[in-house]
């Protein structure tokens, strides 16, 4: 067998592997990058009609976002997957090649006006709903195989990452040796509300694994219902409104869990009826999908609470807003209010919208649930960002801004570790993917020294020889994105400008066990210098 990295490789988004062996080509995950690109854009890096099918760990757009391109590029075989994710993927394909419809054909007008070349979408509503046929659903721990003599099994245990997330066992015998390499997909934090925790995994010969939190350990776990009823009560007191740039799938449904609890036990009792605006059509479905899953995909708290007829994620005072008029009426809404939006990271959606109408207002809450990308929207209001562009205008940022802290749905070093630590006989090498350069290696010198585990993080376009181990393909060395310099600027100023940036690079790295006053601190002043720069005008 063969293994080559075609995504998520000392990056954090785009999850893509090929497995190559006993007569078969299988895709492991088909995502899409998020957030801003560091190299020069890259789609698909295999040829769609030799791939004889997929199997996909999840329904996020980083780990499905291109199927529906790999469909229309000629991709005839079946897509492998669990039947959450299957549903979960029906919505969020159809809504991603909408938005890149409607991103076209906002470019082309302008390209028109300029007598410019028109921009193709990646792909299209059509492709979404041509590539959906090609699904096969599967439940947890239900064996089935991918070849016809039977030599290649696979199965999907829960991830505990989303609804119907999975790691992916594949067993085969070659060279009359049976061996197991799991895909680990993403890793659940423990303890999340609505769904299980992550399945161990006994057995795993070789593993590819993520390390979104391949650094750090997630701050002390808190009381989310508790602490999110705090930050409402401290808002609302003020006259302003919390806004949630929250996931649509995930981690919208999580939010909604807290929500009726507090409701429930009272916890804001200067505000009972609050209320809350569900703002994104995506959302909306994605919560209906989830109020009618099977109960295999459920803990054991939700299943109890389905028993007694509550519904763990809908409660009064919840208004759903479908149309974008329905959108434009909440900010005519005189009473404080949750607005709960998409995109989680505040590159798309009406979100942006919600954020323009309150990041200005010193009364109102910002409160980030999730992992936000460097260089996107949510990641800046998050750093502390004075200003924002949206709509080609620029935004104050005087609304306070929040973090639940324990909200992350991945694992973190501690627990990547232990789930490791599962694995009764240690593998022969575990490649570390699907987190940022600092990340992947962090947490490779923790199992190394922890585990004295066999580690690699492998670059993007490498391939490895599984039987033998070697490294059989280098690396792809893709362009990176800069802009043209000015004539005025010569190499060796720009050099020192570099040499200064990987300074500043290592204080960063040293400030992580700072007191988080210094840490503050540093962060204010690197914001202030960028703030500085980027409204230069030379």
């Amino acid at each position: 067998m063969k293994l080559s990295f075609l995504g998520a490789a000392r990056q954090v988004t785009g999850s893509c592997y090929l497995l190559e062996g006993l007569g078969l080509k299988i895709l492991i995950d088909c995502g899409m990058s998020q957030g801003p690109d560091l190299f020069e854009t890259q789609t698909l890096l295999v040829y769609p009609p030799d791939i004889d099918c997929v199997l996909l760990t999840h329904a996020h757009i980083d780990h499905s976002g291109l199927l529906p391109l790999l469909g229309a590029n000629g991709f005839k075989g079946k897509i492998h997957t669990t039947n959450a994710t299957k549903n979960l993927c029906d919505i969020m394909l159809k809504d991603a090649a909408h938005i890149q419809e409607m991103e076209a054909e906002w470019e082309n007008k302008k390209a028109i006006r300029n007598n410019e070349e028109l921009k193709e979408p990646l792909y299209t509503i059509s492709d979404a709903e041509h590539i959906m046929k090609a699904f096969v659903p599967h439940e947890y721990n239900e064996e089935f195989t991918l070849s016809s003599d039977g030599n290649i099994k696979v199965k999907f245990y829960d991830a505990g990452h989303l609804l119907g997330s999975a790691h992916i066992e594949i067993s085969y015998v070659e060279g009359g040796k049976e061996n197991v390499i799991v895909f680990s997909g993403d890793i659940g934090n423990d303890g999340k509300p609505i769904i299980k925790n992550p399945t161990p995994i006994k057995r795993a010969d070789y593993l590819v694994m993520e390390s979104t939190y391949g650094d750090r350990d997630h701050e002390q776990k808190i009381d989310s219902a508790a602490t999110l009823a705090n930050i409402l009560r401290q808002t609302f007191a003020k006259g302003g409104n919390v806004v949630i740039p929250a996931f649509a799938v995930g981690r919208t449904q999580e939010i909604l869990y807290y929500l009726r609890e507090i409701k429930e036990l009272n916890l804001v009792k200067q505000y009972p009826n609050f209320k809350v605006y569900l703002d994104s059509p995506l959302a909306i479905e994605a919560t209906n999908i989830f109020e009618h899953i099977g109960k295999n995909y459920l803990d054991e708290d939700t299943i109890s609470m389905l028993k007694k007829r509550i519904n763990p994620i809908s409660f009064n005072g919840l208004t759903l807003s479908v149309t974008s008029e329905d959108s434009k009426m909440i900010n005519e809404e005189k009473e404080p209010c949750v607005i709960i939006s998409a995109s989680g990271m505040c590159e798309a959606g009406r979100i942006r919208h919600h954020l323009k109408y309150n990041l200005w207002k010193p009364n109102s809450t910002i409160l980030f649930v999730g992992y936000q990308v460097a260089g996107t929207l949510g990641f800046a209001i998050l750093s502390g960002a004075k200003k924002v562009k949206l709509f080609q205008e620029d935004i104050a940022v005087n609304a306070n801004i929040e973090t639940l802290s324990n909200s992350s749905s991945h694992a973190d070093r501690t627990q990547l570790i232990n789930w490791i630590k599962n694995i009764q006989t240690p593998p022969k090498k575990i490649f570390i993917t699907h987190g940022q350069e600092r990340s992947c290696e962090m947490l490779q010198a923790k199992i190394e020294s922890e585990l004295n585990y066999n580690t690699c993080v492998p670059y993007f376009g490498e391939e490895y020889d599984l039987e033998t181990g070697e490294l059989v393909k280098e690396k792809i060395i893709r362009v990176r994105k800069v802009k043209a310099a000015k004539p005025s600027l010569s190499d060796a100023s720009f050099k020192k400008v570099n040499e200064a940036l990987k300074r500043l690079q290592n204080v960063v790295f040293d400030s992580e066990n700072y007191p988080n006053k210094q840490k503050e601190k540093l962060a204010n002043q690197i914001n202030d210098l960028a703030n500085k720069w980027e409204h230069n005008k030379f």
